[in-house]
């Protein structure tokens, strides 16, 4: 299923925009599975961060673009710490998923792309993350008022974790450019 071109080699535009984009040089990854290894999510991902890596090398823009691996990543940035050469897959995936999200492809996890879009608007808001607010426009948009997370939230809601509102964070005007500015790049 990659891309080959007419000489019967492999198209690396996708990897090049993939690298442009990310920041990630995917070209220095030889497949150590560092990444992998220590990945909390790797195991509900139907390809391994070290596959995405090497399909995104072999052209394989489809299948990486309709894979659940890309909404699965956490971002703890183990994968990060772990490779010998600083390839950093939360941000890769986070490139990948803004790409999909761009060209139409969906998770086929039912709303996972809503999460996602709530969390970067909570984020564009505030600064970082306000779970009250996240969920409840996660909801909104999904229009799925009983959402399996709501139960688990209000606990963590009545403990005092989640805050009713959302802290001040220093620099809100440059994180609003920030945003600004990644938009007007697209």
């Amino acid at each position: 299923m990659e891309t080959m071109t007419s000489a019967g080699k492999v198209d690396s535009s996708f990897l090049k925009e993939v690298e442009k984009r990310s920041g990630e040089k995917l070209s220095l990854c030889y497949q150590c599975l560092k990444c992998t290894a220590g990945c909390p999510t790797a195991p509900y991902m139907d390809f391994r961060p070290n596959n995405i890596v090497r399909m995104i090398q072999m052209g394989m823009r489809k299948e990486v673009m309709e894979s659940s691996a890309i909404w699965f990543c956490v971002y703890c940035q183990t994968c990060g710490t772990r490779c010998p050469n600083e390839i950093h897959i939360g941000i890769l995936m986070d490139t990948l998923r803004e790409m999909a999200m761009e060209e139409g492809f969906h998770a086929k996890e039912k709303n996972i792309h809503l999460f996602h879009e709530a969390f970067i608007h909570s984020v564009g808001r505030g600064g970082r993350a306000h779970e009250v607010t996240m969920l409840m426009e996660y909801m909104l948009k999904s229009r799925d008022l009983m959402a399996d997370s709501l139960f688990p939230g209000v606990i963590l809601f009545l403990k005092g974790k989640f805050p009713l509102l959302p802290s001040l964070v220093h620099g809100k005007e440059e994180i609003k450019k920030i945003f600004e500015r990644c938009t007007k790049e697209k």
